[in-house]
């Protein structure tokens, strides 16, 4: 196994664990169903137009951000990767 593919591996395992932690750490969605209808739950309040700013916001923002960096990794280790190592091999 290539130094290039160990540091990928281990780079995809660690982006994978702080995704996880990051979507552990968000809270839960409260449906719009019957019952906040008729109980009188609406979304319309000041936190609810000020959603983008909070922590829940940034988490969410982060994560999707590492779920890109993740795959573009996956990517590079299953393109790129292989042609370094042949190439490599081939000039030995």
């Amino acid at each position: 196994m290539a130094i290039y593919e160990i540091i990928c591996g281990a780079a995809v395992l660690l982006l994978c664990l702080l995704i996880i932690i990051l979507c552990l750490m968000q809270d839960q969605k409260s449906e719009q169903n019957m019952t906040s209808a008729l109980g009188g739950g609406s979304n319309d309040s000041f936190y609810a137009q000020n959603e983008g700013n909070t922590r829940d916001a940034a988490l969410q923002k982060l994560t999707k951000i590492l779920g890109i960096i993740t795959f573009v990794i996956l990517i590079v280790m299953n393109i790129v990767v292989p042609i370094i190592t042949t190439l490599t091999a081939s000039g030995e």
